[in-house]
């Protein structure tokens, strides 16, 4: 199974997915490309060391989502990577139809939180701030609903008393390091069912 990442920071997510591929552990899944809407976004170089090429495509002038062009310019360039699945890594826009159309039950998301809880921005310091005794995160399938696709899977992650943010966003990102791994293997051994 062949598979793109989209992101548009650092790319932490991604790096452990890279990471997990150098050392076998995706199984039969593949990282052929990793596209980020930001030309300076750190994600963009990691690839490099592993042999997965790195390519900016342009958005469009819009913040939170992508431009009918800029749509067209990202489902053309998957397409071109003959990926299977899309996996989102921090990738910072709302996909909307007909980017869903293109890719059905073919695009996760990784989410920092236990979806339905806390969607959208900063799901790590909501749960903080609401005072919640657990958190973690989640990934599921995009759908037209902001982090409400079908979920595949979560990992939970403790709040104790003495955390703070910081403590906590660490925990969480290594949760999300654990878990994104696992469910691209899973896919690619079960099927995008």
């Amino acid at each position: 199974m062949r598979f793109v990442i989209l992101g548009s920071g650092t790319g932490s997510n991604a790096e452990a997915l890279l990471k997990a591929w150098d050392e076998g552990k995706l199984g039969k899944a593949e990282p052929v490309a990793i596209l980020s809407d930001k030309p300076e976004a750190r994600i963009l170089q990691l690839g490099k060391p592993f042999g997965v090429p790195g390519i900016h495509v342009e958005p469009g002038p819009f913040r939170t989502k992508l431009s009918p062009e800029g749509e067209q310019a990202y489902i053309e360039a998957i397409r071109a990577t003959k990926a299977d699945l899309v996996v989102l890594a921090g990738f910072m826009r709302v996909l909307k139809e007909p980017f869903l159309e293109a890719f059905p039950n073919r695009i996760i998301n990784l989410h920092p939180s236990l979806l339905p809880s806390f969607k959208g921005l900063d799901g790590i310091r909501q749960a903080y701030e609401y005072g919640v005794k657990v958190t973690g995160c989640t990934v599921h399938f995009v759908s037209g609903e902001l982090d409400g696709g079908r979920i595949i899977d979560q990992k939970v992650v403790p709040i104790e008393r003495t955390d703070s943010l910081e403590d906590l966003e660490l925990k969480v990102h290594a949760a999300e390091h654990e878990l994104l791994p696992q469910v691209v293997r899973a896919l690619a051994e079960g099927g995008l069912e």
